[in-house]
């Protein structure tokens, strides 16, 4: 789908199904494109729209780059990670600096753009110009991944405490630990994925304000820029730190479901000792030699049993002595 926004009166209107770029155009938005809509905009602006591999292209070279006098810059962006029942997605998505017009190339449609857009019809956002909008856009998406990172950090927290106050049953601790180890995947493959989203982020614009200050862009709007370079860096130190939390939250459950079933080997290993003595017992007056001592003897079948229950409880007693049990 190709929307052209045009700027009036410091808001952005959007003209969809009519493809012409005027004078007030400064975004055009492919979501999606067909080869024709890709076409027209190459016509109308003079270049060229990369396609879906090639936005998908991990090299910085192919990311980062300057053609037919436009700067060509992709970003690897979140979206459906805060649906319950979906799992967290990334996408490509590539800003174009056409002069005075921004072009964006997405296949989804992350809620930062939306955001954006209520931004400035709220004025809350310049959006005179391209780089305006394109300021205008990161500073969203900047803006949804720290929400995002805010969030991490709150479920990490809950981890924290559900796994380190584990009580209960045996059965009981087990189910827990399980639902912790599978929150504890989710979490660690958001954290992932935002760490390269970040990432992305952090080189565009080290790029951008080069660009900018090439371009002699108002300084205004390249001091939002590096404001934007700071945000994305401590946002890239607290994913990392969160990162190793999650990690340690990994380590120290598994830790656990290792205890636990060491404790129930241990069990089974003391009982099996405890035991012995009175299977040795009852294994000798269980043998069929017809000379036997006790073998008419009317007291015999009890002391045996009392030898057996004897042999039994001294070993248990001997083992909760020595905190084994």
């Amino acid at each position: 789908m190709l929307t052209v926004y045009d700027a009036a009166d410091g808001v952005l209107v959007a003209r969809e199904g009519q493809h012409e770029v005027n004078a007030a155009s400064v975004w055009v938005d492919l979501l999606s494109p067909t080869r024709e809509e890709d076409r027209l905009v190459e016509q109308a602006l003079g270049i060229a729209v990369p396609t879906r591999e090639e936005m998908a292209e991990i090299e910085a070279s192919s990311r980062l780059y300057q053609e037919g006098g436009a700067q060509y810059m992709t970003a690897v962006v979140l979206h459906q990670a805060d649906a319950p029942n979906e799992p967290p997605g990334t996408t490509p998505v590539t800003f174009i600096l056409a002069g005075n017009r921004l072009v964006t190339v997405r296949y989804a449609e992350p809620r930062a753009i939306q955001i954006f857009l209520g931004r400035v019809q709220k004025r809350d956002a310049p959006c005179m110009t391209g780089v305006a909008v394109l300021v205008g856009l990161l500073e969203a998406i900047i803006d949804r991944e720290a929400d995002r990172v805010e969030r991490i950090q709150a479920e990490v927290d809950k981890l924290s405490q559900s796994i380190f106050g584990v009580k209960g049953g045996e059965r009981t601790r087990a189910l827990r630990f399980d639902v912790g180890i599978r929150a504890i995947g989710r979490e660690g493959e958001l954290t992932s994925r935002s760490r390269e989203s970040l990432l992305t982020l952090g080189r565009l614009l080290t790029y951008l304000s080069h660009v900018m200050s090439e371009r002699g862009d108002d300084k205004p709007l390249r001091a939002r820029v590096k404001t934007a370079q700071r945000d994305v860096q401590s946002l890239a130190d607290h994913i990392g730190y969160l990162s190793t939390k999650i990690t340690f939250l990994l380590d120290a459950t598994l830790g656990m479901i290792n205890n636990e079933q060491n404790s129930i080997i241990k069990i089974f290993s003391v009982l099996a000792v405890a035991l012995m003595p009175p299977t040795l017992v009852g294994t000798i007056y269980g043998m069929n030699f017809e000379h036997m001592p006790e073998l008419k003897w009317m007291f015999g079948y009890p002391f045996a049993l009392t030898v057996m229950v004897i042999s039994a409880v001294i070993p248990w007693l001997y083992f909760k002595r020595k905190g084994w049990l």
